[in-house]
């Protein structure tokens, strides 16, 4: 995936809205190249989507319940879809693409 974004700004934004939007963005893009019969490992960084994702952990409050449940019908299309936790260190790729993405959308923003 070469697609890079700013997800919201805002009291309605939260890191874990973040997180879901791009499962979510990950999966109607899997789903769009035809990949639902193949297996699929969503690697994370986020310990909260992927023990979510996974049906470990319960969903609490919070602002990205909407995210969540869009995330688990989008993965409901998959017939082998995993997730497994990836510590940030060993991000580093995703972690700077994701840096990347912000800092270029304060710099669109300050040229408005």
């Amino acid at each position: 995936m070469a697609e890079a974004g700013v997800t919201g700004a805002g009291p309605s934004m939260s890191n874990n809205v973040a997180e879901y939007s791009a499962l979510c963005e990950a999966l109607k893009w899997l789903e769009k190249h035809g990949l639902q019969h193949e297996n699929v490992i969503i690697k994370s960084d986020s310990r909260l989507l992927v023990n979510q994702m996974s049906g470990r952990w319960r969903i609490n409050r919070g602002l990205y319940l909407n995210r969540f449940f869009e995330a688990r019908k989008l993965a409901s299309a998959f017939q082998k879809i995993s997730f497994s936790w990836v510590p940030r260190e060993e991000n580093t790729e995703a972690d700077e693409l994701s840096r990347k993405a912000y800092r270029e959308h304060l710099n669109a923003k300050r040229a408005r």
